[in-house]
């Protein structure tokens, strides 16, 4: 019953990511990432402040590993500037199976930064998914725009910073690996605001925080789904969000999905897939890094993997 629970609760939380992707998009078409990032995050404080309620947050905003913690931190801003742009351009399909690309780049970065070993299987499955993201992109078969070098440095950036929390989570206090990101995309996109305001009308006001809203949902639905069942059998409920871009797409932006695309995307999945259940296997992986980076990373500031961190601590308090 709770395996049930948990992923009808992840699919759920998927969808509502996939509503915030398609808010990205419409505000995209008259307002710069930057500000509609900006917006977004001033919107998610009071929603935030909620959830934080009961959580223990012990510590202070004074990291212990300064240089991993501000190369995460800008690795999150950069990552989450450069998908809401690839989100404003692309096509929804070609922006998702880019971004499923994400458990590919973990595996790799593992390597070095985590001292993860990666067996013959997982080679092998990240080698397909790279073939599945050649598919998608097509270089020198079309031409490359912006929006395709945003997704993939997004990829990139968000991967990054998935990893290095993996390696510090362990010493930093729960303010550092929940706040930190938060606080720094406000300060940051705000200096940097007025190089691309414009103002707002009511009615687009009234979209970033419907924005902000949905984001806020997906995050929760993925915290009950994470707290209900195995990450095992959450994480590959991500890919249901091809399903909502496909629908979107076709009834909001007027979107056809290429065969390449379909082709593509199909190669990414099967490979994250494999990824995920090599990493479950006893002896594969001493770190998994794609199975505990829970929830939603790309795109966004705010981070379940912390707060599942931070609530594990609380009920291991009560017990205690």
């Amino acid at each position: 019953m709770n395996s049930l629970k948990g992923t009808l609760f992840a699919l759920l939380g998927y969808g509502a990511y996939s509503v915030h992707d398609v808010f990205v998009k419409l505000l995209g078409e008259s307002y710069s990432s930057l500000q509609i990032m900006f917006f977004g995050v001033l919107f998610t404080f009071p929603l935030f402040s909620f959830l934080l309620i009961g959580v223990p947050t012990a510590g202070s905003l004074r990291p212990h590993h300064w240089w991993w913690t501000v190369t995460r931190t800008s690795s999150i801003i950069l990552g989450s500037l450069c998908i809401f742009y690839a989100f404003s351009v692309l096509p929804l399909t070609q922006t998702y199976a880019i971004l499923f690309s994400m458990p590919l780049v973990i595996t790799m970065l593992a390597v070095p930064i985590l001292g993860e070993r990666v067996g013959i299987h997982r080679a092998a499955a990240v080698l397909v998914g790279l073939i599945g993201v050649m598919i998608v992109v097509q270089p020198g078969a079309s031409e490359l725009s912006w929006g395709h070098a945003a997704a993939l440095a997004g990829v990139a950036f968000s991967s990054l910073g998935a990893v290095i929390v993996r390696r510090i989570g362990r010493d930093e206090s729960n303010l550092v690996l929940l706040l930190m990101p938060l606080l720094a995309s406000f300060v940051v996109l705000g200096l940097l605001l007025p190089l691309t305001y414009q103002p707002m009308p009511l009615k687009d006001l009234i979209g970033v925080a419907v924005l902000s809203l949905f984001g806020f949902i997906g995050l929760n639905c993925l915290l009950v789904a994470y707290k209900a069942s195995a990450a095992t059998a959450i994480a590959p409920m991500q890919y249901s969000q091809i399903i909502w871009a496909t629908l979107f797409g076709i009834a909001i932006f007027n979107e056809t999905v290429e065969l390449h695309t379909f082709v593509g995307t199909s190669f990414i999945i099967l490979s994250g897939i494999v990824i995920i259940i090599r990493e479950s296997l006893e002896g594969n992986s001493s770190s998994k890094p794609v199975q505990r980076t829970r929830g939603r990373v790309a795109g966004t500031v705010l981070r379940i993997g912390p707060l599942l961190k931070a609530r594990r601590r609380k009920g291991k308090g009560k017990t205690d």
